[in-house]
């Protein structure tokens, strides 16, 4: 009786998240997938079944398949960044410092700030003749170039916006991790002859796998569902240059009204979220050391 009891207050705990996973996930989720296999109703027209027809359409899509390959080229080039400074960063204000508190606050500020606030900022820093990056530039007898109004360079200038903001944010998660790793690792490893570079990767770099695991998803997520920065610097442009998956939803479920695709699109960014996070979870957690 005892036991059933026990069972009955451990699922009791666990409803109140179990109801808002269920209604805040897996049922839109899954109600995105129903109505993939949908047309759109439109006025007095009601949704009708039309099966893969919505998923053939996107096979065809040029734009689909150029924001999933410029997603793809974003995700490459903002999540190994991201956490590589963040790493550094954390190591950097780890050590006893003068003024350390002050740095923590500056590598953090960026990631309190709004996302509009933050795509702004940025949105002055790259205008041509009359942003920061330009004026200085001009000291140096270049114009430079349009960053956000060149097909070479929208989408770079987007991933150093996301690895400026995202950087901080990490690192206080290495930073915490980092707080957690006894002294007398590196003392015993120092006395042992073991280098700084080698106390790293032997000892340091291992006991942190948990928490790159989990800054790792975030990063990947973090990739797959930007949009503000989009929408307020380049709106996808030039010539879907700098469109991201999510913000191309965002213009067919929005702009064009199309639900229906816009939910086959969404169903293609679940699936791809959750491969991605599917294979670094088996070949991480191989790797991971939890304490």
């Amino acid at each position: 009786m005892s036991r059933s009891l026990n069972a009955l207050y451990g699922w009791l705990l666990l409803l109140p998240a179990i109801v808002l996973l269920a209604a805040f996930t897996h049922y839109p989720a899954l109600a995105t997938l129903w109505h993939s296999f949908f047309s759109t109703p439109k006025g007095a027209r009601p949704a009708r079944f039309v099966g893969l027809d919505n998923y053939a359409v996107m096979r065809d899509d040029p734009v689909f398949w150029q924001s999933l390959w410029n997603n793809l080229w974003f995700a490459l080039g903002t999540i190994p960044t991201s956490i590589a400074i963040a790493l550094i960063m954390a190591l950097w204000v780890n050590r006893n410092l003068r003024g350390r508190g002050f740095l923590r606050m500056a590598y953090f500020t960026p990631t309190v700030l709004p996302m509009v606030a933050v795509a702004n900022i940025w949105l002055f820093f790259y205008t041509p003749q009359y942003g920061l990056i330009a004026q200085v530039m001009q000291l140096f007898g270049s114009p430079g170039p349009n960053w956000l109004g060149s097909r070479e360079t929208a989408l770079p200038a987007l991933m150093l916006v996301t690895v400026w903001k995202e950087s901080g944010f990490f690192m206080i998660f290495y930073l915490a991790a980092l707080q957690t790793v006894s002294p007398s690792l590196r003392e015993a490893a120092m006395l042992e002859g073991a280098s700084r570079w080698q106390y790293f990767r032997r000892i340091l770099w291992p006991l942190l796998m948990p928490t790159t695991l989990f800054v790792l998803i975030n990063a990947l997520i973090n990739a797959f569902r930007l949009v503000d920065h989009v929408v307020v610097m380049t709106r996808g442009g030039p010539d879907n240059a700098s469109t991201l998956l999510l913000y191309y939803i965002y213009q067919v479920g929005f702009s064009f009204w199309d639900t229906a695709y816009a939910a086959t699109l969404t169903v293609v960014l679940l699936v791809v979220l959750a491969l991605t996070a599917l294979i670094k979870f088996r070949w991480l957690d191989r790797r991971t050391h939890y304490q």
